[in-house]
């Protein structure tokens, strides 16, 4: 759920971001259309979409686990402890951007984007670090991730046509926040700590041995991908 994006598209002067269609996003335009200079897609950059980018790092601590000694979870504890970084610098790189009075065409993008490697990306890889790892494991979190795309590429669409307050600002959430999925990550953190990961994880292995073999955990991505893109699901906005 991108604020920057959510404030541009409604054109809410409250949130201290200029609305779209002012000189400073022409500029932009000018700038990521540029062709001079190897820097010119640097410059459009704002302190806001620098914060964003740091989103990427729990994904990098999952390989790290991956390809060293699993009895090692220092980087485990990294990538699951990143997430909730994540929606710290989600929250903070609105924040920056209101402080500064300044929005970015890059950054609109860039918040979809982070929001999917932190609270959709970062989960799965967690959860193949941890064990999950089977044919069938790999299509559910597929699934999963494929449901928080979708479901980020709908909030751009369609922020702009969704009931608005007083303040201009979207009523509701159209089925579950991509952040909710830090739940999954907390509960990993659970298995982490309790030693509950590769042969010992929880519900252990169905069907096994055979090509349908699935870890029955997996079904919490699968269902979580169901509840972020439903169209029914309504979640009040704080």
């Amino acid at each position: 759920m991108s604020r920057r994006t959510s404030a541009m598209a409604s054109g809410d002067s409250s949130s201290g971001v200029p609305p779209s269609g002012d000189g400073g996003q022409e500029k932009q335009k000018m700038l990521l259309s540029s062709e001079q200079g190897h820097f010119s897609l640097v410059k459009a950059l704002h302190l806001a979409d620098l914060v964003t980018e740091l989103n990427v790092m729990s994904v990098f601590s999952s390989m790290r686990y991956c390809l060293g000694d699993p009895s090692d979870r220092s980087a485990l504890w990294a990538a699951l402890a990143f997430m909730p970084f994540g929606l710290f610098f989600d929250f903070m790189d609105g924040k920056i951007a209101r402080w500064r009075k300044k929005s970015s065409l890059m950054g609109q993008e860039l918040d979809s984007l982070a929001d999917l490697i932190s609270f959709g990306l970062a989960p799965a890889v967690a959860a193949f670090a941890l064990g999950i790892r089977t044919t069938l494991d790999h299509l559910f979190l597929t699934f999963f991730v494929l449901c928080g795309l979708t479901r980020l590429a709908r909030f751009n669409v369609t922020v702009a046509v969704l009931p608005k307050d007083k303040s201009g600002k979207s009523k509701y959430f159209e089925g579950t926040p991509i952040p909710t999925t830090l739940g999954i990550a907390s509960i990993m953190a659970y298995w982490v700590s309790q030693d509950w990961t590769h042969e010992n994880i929880p519900f252990g292995i169905l069907a096994e041995g055979t090509i349908f073999e699935f870890h029955p955990v997996v079904l919490l991505f699968a269902l979580h991908g169901c509840l972020m893109v439903s169209k029914t699901i309504h979640i009040p906005k704080p």
